[in-house]
């Protein structure tokens, strides 16, 4: 059972992420005990691992796609020892040197407004409520409804990616995710667990997917929607076909599908990525937050699984359940199995049903993002988003057929479902010299080596469990047990996680851990060399990527760069903008990093940062922009022409709510704040350069 952390303090452990945003997004993950209670003979002596999040664009595809990096769960570190600011030694003024990064740094800032470089735009490309697809009426906040809801662009954006109309040059699908609500920002007079059936069916509306049609301007880094029967809203009630071991399955039957094939719904989706046959695929993240009545199962087996992935009474804040039987786990136990998976969804043909990929398990996905060999096997690489748990990723079997044609398509939408599901277990090179301290080891830099252990292989034919005493169904959907049984790392909170295109480097951003190193929880490694870690850090994988076999080093060891306990790269700490809680990943077309942050434990707003990756310059971060006060930074797509940005939860902060807005971004005056995708460019220039 879960034990509740002591809530003595705005934050039991203080990153700037608000309470009301861990009641909402991650069912208050950071004020419990961490779930993964499993002790195996590598947590002692071998370092752990994490991977996360987008797309790499490589091999014979012909769908040319931009992908966008986003967020997950909450960067709700303890920060409960330290509140310094980034120290005024710290001064970042240069340009710097690397085609890309050409631009003067940000300052770290509290204001309410998304603050960019000099000589750049901005330009808000849709918001909460805007019209998505024909006969959506415009938003009124003061009249919403479930019907409305439904045809208006969702709540709190997350992963965007943006995907060619093949044929219709300088028009694009925006696919966005609708990650979570927070009904006390959506409403005026809402009381907290108790949403009238209007309010929860409203809620339920905005979650999901969006897809819009956008149109960009000559000479402009701008988007604009663009409302027709290209768009489509995937909602909390929206058909999805469960693909892969789990479908079928005992543990996912239910009343309504007792054939277990077809899930209603997709929530919690966090990041994503874009794939190079131009589908986009979505992780389902934080969905235990939204059942109830974990407390009536009485099973010892189905208790264990149910506490393994944080299921708790206390954490429903959404309360679905009351008006939607099927998220009270008293009555449709097997709900919950039916969520934690990656999600596939073909923009190009509006009326197709989207697929849950069951083949790549069952966890808090951030997301999922894909590299191609040279021969075509598609590797896709996942982190789950939680304190101590690990980095995943899926080798298929199959290889890409070109083109988005029908045939085409329908070939390349199975090829995530059949292949080998593996879990990383990270060794560090001087594991004696990690003291929990952040002392960087004599040579130099935390480094090591590691191997992928398989947990599942699928083909046509049947599944395979590679994990002795779980059968492949089990593995499917009780993916962190199997992991559990074969040693995998355990990380501190793998989010967002991306193959580099130029390199083929793989790059995953651990948010933090509170939790590492305290009495009875796994100790520090060279992955994860902080005790209590409140900055987190941002790991390289040189990954042999069909193979089994990786080497690791960390590039971020983040916090005030002032602070002994960081490292930047090597790169000089009195010339790199301040970066905390990395959180979502994405590359520029010059193979630069570019982070997005979540929670910020150094007391600023979050921001989007780019980072060199090669050469002198190598661990050059440096801020591009900082999101209004409340906010997270999530779902970048980094440009030649413009940067997207989706700004999540702004204004979303402790003692306020829709009665007393801490914010009116992006509006201004006296209006609420909403959740919205911005667009910047450089004024007759490219982004960096």
């Amino acid at each position: 059972m879960r034990v509740p952390l002591a809530i003595f303090d705005k934050h039991a452990g203080a990153s700037k992420r608000s309470r009301v945003t861990c009641h909402y997004k991650c069912g208050d993950a950071c004020w419990h005990e961490p779930p993964n209670t499993s002790d195996n003979e590598y947590f002692r002596d071998i370092a752990r691992n994490a991977v996360s999040r987008r797309s790499v664009l490589r091999g014979s595809a012909a769908a040319v796609v931009a992908v966008g990096a986003t967020s997950a769960l909450a960067a709700c570190g303890d920060d409960s020892k330290s509140t310094a600011q980034p120290s005024s030694a710290v001064e970042v003024t240069g340009t710097g040197d690397g085609n890309g990064m050409n631009f003067v740094p940000v300052a770290p800032n509290t204001e309410d407004a998304l603050v960019i470089p000099d000589g750049y735009e901005q330009a808000v490309v849709i918001m909460w409520g805007d019209p998505v697809v024909p006969g959506a009426p415009a938003f009124d906040f003061d009249n919403q409804t479930p019907e409305a809801q439904e045809k208006q662009f969702g709540f709190n954006n997350d992963f965007a990616g943006l995907i060619p109309i093949e044929g219709q040059a300088g028009h694009y699908y925006l696919v966005v995710n609708q990650e979570y609500t927070s009904e006390e920002f959506m409403f005026k007079g809402y009381k907290p667990k108790e949403p009238t059936e209007q309010q929860a069916r409203i809620a339920m509306a905005a979650h999901g997917i969006t897809v819009v049609e956008v149109k960009s301007e000559d000479g402009s880094g701008k988007l604009t929607p663009v409302v027709g029967e290209r768009n489509r809203r995937l909602t909390a009630m929206s058909p999805f076909t469960l693909t892969g071991p789990a479908a079928g399955s005992e543990f996912v039957k239910t009343n309504a599908d007792p054939q277990g094939t077809t899930v209603l719904g997709t929530i919690g989706n966090c990041s994503g990525g874009l794939t190079p046959w131009g589908t986009m695929i979505s992780g389902e993240e934080n969905f235990n937050g939204y059942f109830t009545g974990a407390s009536t199962v009485t099973d010892s087996t189905a208790k264990d699984r149910l506490e393994r992935y944080s299921f708790d009474d206390e954490d429903d804040f959404h309360q679905w359940g009351k008006y939607e039987t099927r998220f009270d786990l008293a009555k449709e136990p097997n709900e919950a199995n039916r969520f934690g998976y990656v999600v596939e969804v073909n923009p190009h043909d509006p009326k197709s049903t989207p697929v849950k990929h069951s083949s790549m398990g069952r966890l808090k996905h951030e997301g999922a993002n894909i590299f191609v060999t040279d021969d075509g096997t598609v590797v896709a690489y996942t982190g789950d988003d939680e304190r101590f748990e690990y980095i995943y990723k899926f080798v298929s079997s199959k290889k890409i057929q070109p083109g988005v044609g029908a045939a085409a398509m329908q070939h390349n939408m199975t090829i995530l479902s059949n292949g080998t599901l593996y879990v990383a277990q990270l060794t560090g090179n001087q594991p004696d010299q990690i003291d929990g301290s952040g002392k960087l080891p004599s040579s130099g830099s935390f480094a090591g080596t590691g191997k992928w252990f398989p947990l599942l292989t699928v083909t046509d034919d049947g599944a395979e469990s590679k994990v002795e005493g779980m059968t492949a169904q089990e593995v499917a959907v009780f993916t962190r047990l199997a992991a559990d049984k074969v040693g995998a790392t355990k990380m501190d909170r793998p989010e967002d996680i991306e193959p580099n295109p130029k390199t083929g480097k793989v790059y995953c951003a651990l948010t933090n851990n509170d939790k590492r190193g305290t009495a009875g929880k796994a100790g520090v490694d060279e992955a994860n060399p902080r005790n209590e870690n409140k900055n987190g850090q941002v790991i390289e994988f040189t990954d042999d990527h069909a193979g089994t076999e990786f080497t690791w080093d960390l590039l971020l060891v983040c916090g005030d760069p002032a602070a002994a306990d960081t490292y930047y790269g090597g790169f000089d700490k009195t010339k790199v903008s301040p970066i905390s809680c990395p959180d979502n990943v994405a590359f520029d077309p010059h193979g630069n990093l570019w982070i997005s942050t979540d929670g910020n434990a150094l007391k600023n707003n979050d921001g989007l940062f780019a980072v060199a990756l090669e050469g002198d310059n190598r661990g050059e971060t440096k801020q591009f922009l900082t999101v209004p006060r409340g906010a997270e930074t999530c779902g970048p797509i980094i440009d030649t022409d413009r940067i997207i940005v989706c700004v999540q939860h702004p204004g979303e902060e402790d003692e306020y709510s829709a009665d007393k807005p801490y914010s009116n971004w992006p509006e201004g005056g006296d209006s609420q704040p909403r959740p919205s995708v911005v667009s910047v460019w450089k004024s007759g220039g490219q982004i960096g350069v």
